[in-house]
């Protein structure tokens, strides 16, 4: 375990390759790949230098069905002339490889000066996950009776369950930013998700769901039950549920979007016209729209990377940059987008510390972290009380969505068909099709209930996938049109 992720430096350390020095990388080899890469000349460049320890544990039909771990270690090169970008890596972090690599990289570029790196300045990330018992001086004995007693309380919270799966991934993973301006920035980021699919049997009715819970934290996440019991219990009940639903009436009606998951459609539906790369390539519905008015007064939408121990939060963005609190919309008006440093260069802002990527093998792109839209007025019962005829929606699966015409289709796993104000036929497997700008105007009512979904949610994008968060509180759209699955 000593090549494996401990004793990471503390941001007081001042090398600037830090925890990096043990795979033999000091600051004289960071300057030299830096400067490989600034040789021909560039706008900006960066190292990112990556290494993360995975561990996955499943147990299905009372025994344990796989156990491993994955270790991944590398460097990865950009080089960045205007809105282009030459980009390399290597797994081997010996000198001459990556200064090959940075070399590779730097191709884009076509002056013959080359750019000069400002001398390093060692700053820290934002400590929003500490964490007090590393994932990597854990074993098995940890992690195994963790699974276990989910699949006891599984088994045991309803006669009906006859199938139970359950996994624990954690990860410890240490990144290194080097910037041409000076900029180092390391930072230990640690993951935890756990997973739960239930099938349950009755008259001849089979049905399966699943629920996770996952957090930036080490081993001492889980020294409170309540994280995992509450998954358990919601992975129980939603398949119990489905035992008895129906299929949703069709047609454009009203749809209430219950708080917390229904957050997955702000996150897909909108979130995503707001990554300034979109608006940059002119793909984007809300490119033209920033000072106007895109949904009610009521309507505030967020992108936060600061929320203590969030999955979708970050220490510092992949960038080197500290992340912030970023308001997209403000009482009903667009106010801007999500940037990483070339959105920002090229309108003249500021980074929004947006900027992400799945891992050293990729180039950072602007990316959503924790996406959520806050309270309002609205207390949630009487917004489910002032529908005649609708639909709440409960929980979601996936969905699809074309950023540039903004249209989506989302799929609804559970809910409730709302009559007269009240909730009562229990509902599954809905499609809700409708186009996000449209949808943003027609919220007509926001509840005063934010909930923060803590599931395990990855966002794709080119194919990248990274951690994200979202949430909403209950929210009525006025009309959607609601199809069978």
């Amino acid at each position: 375990m000593e090549r494996l992720i401990r004793d990471v430096p503390l941001p007081s350390d001042r090398s600037p390759s830090g925890y990096f020095e043990r795979f033999g990388v000091d600051g004289a080899i960071l300057a030299s790949v830096l400067d490989a890469a600034l040789s021909r000349g560039a706008d900006d460049a960066d190292l990112f230098f990556e290494h993360a320890v995975a561990t996955r544990l499943s147990v299905s039909d009372g025994a344990v069905n796989r156990a491993s771990t994955s270790v991944d270690l590398g460097l990865g090169v950009r080089v960045v002339v205007g809105d282009q970008v030459g980009y390399a890596f290597t797994e081997v972090l010996e000198p001459e490889t990556m200064r090959e690599a940075a070399r590779i990289a730097s191709g884009i570029a076509v002056s013959s000066s080359p750019r000069i790196r400002a001398p390093f300045a060692v700053r820290a990330p934002l400590d929003l996950y500490p964490a007090n018992r590393r994932w990597d001086a854990e074993g098995m004995e940890a992690r195994v009776p963790l699974v276990r007693g989910w699949e006891e309380e599984a088994f045991a919270r309803d006669p009906r369950v006859v199938k139970v799966q359950i996994s624990l991934l954690d990860t410890e993973r240490v990144l290194l930013v080097v910037r041409p301006d000076g900029r180092v920035v390391q930072d230990h980021q640690p993951m935890t998700v756990a997973s739960i699919s239930c099938t349950a049997e009755e008259g001849g009715r089979r049905e399966t769901s699943s629920s996770n819970v996952a957090s930036r934290s080490g081993r001492e996440f889980w020294d409170d039950p309540t994280p995992g019991r509450e998954m358990v219990e919601k992975a129980v009940d939603q398949t119990t549920f489905l035992l008895s639903a129906g299929s949703p009436p069709a047609g454009e009606m009203p749809v209430v979007l219950g708080a917390g998951p229904s957050g997955i459609l702000l996150h897909e539906a909108i979130g995503h016209g707001m990554e300034a790369d979109f608006v940059r390539k002119g793909t984007s519905l809300y490119g033209s729209r920033v000072g106007t008015r895109i949904a009610s007064e009521h309507v505030t939408i967020v992108d936060d990377g600061t929320l203590p121990h969030s999955r979708g939060s970050i220490g510092v963005d992949d960038e080197g940059n500290l992340p912030q609190r970023t308001v997209l919309v403000e009482n009903g008006v667009l106010k801007g987008f999500l940037h990483d440093e070339i959105s920002a260069r090229h309108f003249g802002v500021a980074p929004t510390g947006s900027g992400r990527r799945e891992g050293f093998r990729h180039p950072p792109l602007p990316r959503m972290r924790v996406t959520f839209m806050e309270g309002g007025p609205d207390d949630p019962r009487e917004i489910v009380a002032g529908v005649r005829r609708g639909i709440y929606c409960a929980t979601f699966g996936n969905g699809q969505v074309q950023i540039g015409a903004g249209d989506f289709a989302f799929y609804m796993r559970t809910g409730w068909l709302i009559e007269d104000g009240r909730l009562t036929r229990p509902l599954k497997d809905a499609n809700l099709v409708g186009n996000g700008p449209m949808a943003l105007e027609r919220i007509t009512r926001v509840g005063n209930d934010l909930l923060l979904d803590s599931g395990g949610w990855t966002c794709g994008k080119q194919g990248q996938g990274v951690p994200v968060s979202h949430g909403i509180p209950t929210v009525l759209v006025s009309s959607l049109v609601v199809g069978g699955a």
